[in-house]
This record gives C-alpha cells, structure tokens and sequence, in this order.
C-alpha cells in the first residue's frame, strides 16, 4: 500500500497536486484532520486499497502540529511519501486577490498577509517531512506535470531522490532548494542572436557552453563536490536532495548544467529533472 500525503500553505496548489493524483488511480481525501490519518490508513488498507493520497493542511486547525507523531504510527510496510507545496508570500497575495477567495485563516481577524505568515509558521513542523515543491512561478499546467513525474516514478522506496532544477535568478531562487549553485559568471549564449531563441537542449547550446574552459571547469567542480558528499546526505538518511542551478533567465546555462549533471548520476541515485523557466521562454517566443 502506497500513501501520498499532501500539505502545504492555502493558495499553493494543493488541490491541483490531489486531483492529479485522482486522475492517476488514488483514492482521495481531501482535508483529513491529521489525528485521523492512521485511522483511515487502517480502513483502507482492510478494503485493499494500494493506493492512497491524502491531503492535510491548516483548515483542519493546529490539529496539524500531531503530522509527525501520526507518520511514525504508521504501519512500516506501507510505503508513505510526504509532498509539501510552497509559495512566496507575494504570490500568494495575488492569487487570493485574483480568484477572490477567502483565506481559511481570515476568520481570526488579521490581515491576509498576516494569516500567510501565521500558516507559514505554524506549518514548520511539517514542511521538512519529505519532498518540496515551490509553485511560485509554477503554472498549473507545469504543477500537473511535476506531480505526474512524482508518482510515476518507480524507485526503491529507501532510495535517494536527487532533483536537479534549472532556474533564471530574474524569477526568484526555487523556495525548494537544497544545494544553490550561481552559474551566472559563464558566458551567455542569450547574446549570440543565433542562440538567443535555443536553449540548454539544442546542440548549438551544448556545443558552445562546452567550447567554453570556465563552463567546463565549472560543471566538473560541481560534480566533484556532489559525488564527494552525496554519501554523506545518503547516510543522513535523507530521502530526497534538490539541486538548483542558476543562470540569468533559466533557458541556456542552467539547462544544460542540469542535463549533464542529471547523465553523470544516475547511476547514483534515483534522479528527476526540472527546468522552471523553459515554459515561460516557450510561451513567450510563441507569441511573438
């Protein structure tokens, strides 16, 4: 028996990650109070359900700080996997603003900034129980998708999952970063007109990024300190590791960085690649 658990703050996609997860073949619950997660998880394994996801966030109450005690009571031969979704604070603001809904916190009479921070900080408890996904710049499209890749993946459950993510430093650094690695120093193919529209894919990129000494040099450090102290973060018992790779617009460098990196271990580890900006490239070089 599987079971997904999902949580985050309001406005950051919990719902789009369940439905998916629905569309899949899960059984769905969505605003389970946590003191009744090992409940259920009992009842549905007597009715031979496989696969399970779950979602428990604030609108639930403080009754979601006993999260951690309910995963430890779980049975051990049911496999649970922890996805928590994070948003910045100003684009949750304008979410809320756009759809007009109510924050399930305004009840307490403070601002809607104010009920953000509060769940934040009420939800640190949770937050660092399994794999992060920041959906700030995430269109619900790309959000679908990540989710897709997650629970598609067939991987031993006691196996690291190492994310590599490109990102443009322009749209912000990914809230679910592990490790950050500023790639911004290399030559940018952006101002090669011939380049300009590519990205880290297209040949052309790949063979001017490694035409270039530094960029070489540069993704050989990188893979020497992440082969060094990959075991380590094994040993902590860790079950997933992300990291970012940052150039300006996320399009050329980063995406090819990740590419090679994500070749080099997959020997290594389970891997899954992002690329948070590419989307936004493509979309905007559509309408022109």
């Amino acid at each position: 028996m599987q079971v997904i658990i999902i949580s985050g703050l309001s406005g950051s996609g919990k719902s789009i990650a369940l439905k998916v997860l629905e569309d899949t073949g899960y059984y769905c619950v969505d605003n389970l109070p946590a003191s009744l997660l090992v409940v259920l998880v009992n009842h549905l394994q007597t009715q031979h359900h496989s696969h399970v996801a779950v979602a428990i966030d604030m609108r639930s109450g403080d009754n979601i700080a006993i999260l951690p005690s309910q995963l430890e009571i779980i049975d051990k031969g049911i496999q649970t996997e922890f996805i928590f979704l994070n948003t910045r604070t100003d684009t949750l603001i304008q979410r809320f603003s756009e759809t007009r809904r109510k924050h399930p916190l305004s009840e307490r009479n403070i601002t809607l900034e104010e009920a953000i921070q509060y769940e934040r900080e009420a939800l640190t408890a949770v937050s660092s129980l399994g794999h992060h996904i920041d959906t700030s710049s995430l269109r619900p499209n790309a959000l679908r998708a990540f989710i897709r890749d997650f629970v598609s993946s067939k991987r031993d459950p006691t196996q690291l999952t190492l994310m590599f993510q490109s990102f443009g430093y322009k749209h912000g650094i990914p809230l679910d970063a592990d490790l950050v690695f500023d790639i911004r120093c290399l030559p940018n193919p952006f101002y090669d007109p011939l380049l300009k529209e590519l990205t880290g894919h297209d040949p052309d990129v790949i063979h001017f990024m490694e035409s270039q000494p530094n960029a070489v040099k540069m993704l050989r450090d990188i893979s020497n300190f992440l082969e060094a102290w990959l075991p380590a973060y094994i040993q902590d018992n860790r079950a997933y590791l992300t990291v970012a790779i940052g150039c300006t617009g996320g399009q050329h460098r980063s995406v090819y960085f990740v590419e090679k990196l994500a070749l080099y271990f997959r020997d290594n580890a389970h891997i899954l690649v992002r690329h948070r900006s590419l989307a936004e490239y493509h979309q905007h070089y559509a309408r022109r």
